[in-house]
This record gives C-alpha cells, structure tokens and sequence, in this order.
C-alpha cells in the first residue's frame, strides 16, 4: 500500500500545482517502497535525494507563480517551504551521516506535512492563482 495515495480530495483545483503534487506523492512513495523493501543506503539516497529536489524545485515554481501575480500570502507561503526545506535538509545530512533510520521519522513527517500543506495553504494559493493568473 503507498505511503501517500493520490486522490481527488488532495487535488487545490490548479493544474500546474496538481501535478507537481502527484509528483511529490510518487517520489513519497518510491523511497517508502525501498525502505519497506530493506533496500540499502545506497538506494535510498539518490530516492531521498529526487524527493528533496523535487519538493525544492516545486517551491521555487510555486513561488514565482505567487510572486508574479502579486499573491498577499507569498511570504508567509515562502517561510513555511524554508521551514519544510531545513527539516528535510537536517534530515537528510543525519542520512547521510549513517542514521538511516531517519527515514522512519521522514517519512510520515513528510506525508503529514504534505498533506496538510496541501489542503491548507496551497488550496488558497490555488484559488488566488486560478482567478489572477489566468
């Protein structure tokens, strides 16, 4: 079973940020499927390493779209993706120290994170950006 099942309730109504989620959610689920599976370190750590990217990559779409339509939530928006990244990043330099165990941790933090990202902030980013960046 995923970690992290993609549904219609996860979905904020923007494409471009719908996307990037599923994305997010099968990256999610490709590390939680190795870890599950015993795979080593050195197959968890080019996964947690997409995953990081990836959500690193996201935030930075996502707050140009915010930036160029002159979204009011940008900076509070912008702060919580930085607490979010030095998490992960705290993380993932404890990985790379030897504690693959953190994974243990991650992982449901970052489903919990996710999702609750998902359906509380970035729904209000998705319906400022649906009416002014069309």
């Amino acid at each position: 079973m995923a970690l992290m099942e993609w549904n219609d309730s996860l979905s904020v109504g923007f494409a471009p940020m719908d996307e990037d989620h599923k994305q997010l959610a099968g990256l999610l689920n490709d590390l939680d499927d190795a870890v599950v599976a015993g795979r080593g370190t050195d197959a968890l750590a080019p996964l947690l390493n997409d995953l990081i990217d990836h959500t690193a990559l996201h935030f930075r779409h996502e707050e140009k779209l915010m930036q160029a339509h002159g979204d009011p939530e940008y900076i509070a928006h912008k702060i919580e993706h930085e607490k979010l990244l030095r998490i992960a990043s705290e993380m993932q330099t404890q990985f790379r120290n030897g504690d693959t165990d953190v994974t243990n941790e991650l992982l449901p933090f970052l489903r919990e994170w996710l999702i609750d990202h998902i359906l509380g902030i970035d729904a209000k980013t998705a319906r400022f950006l649906a009416e002014n960046a069309a």
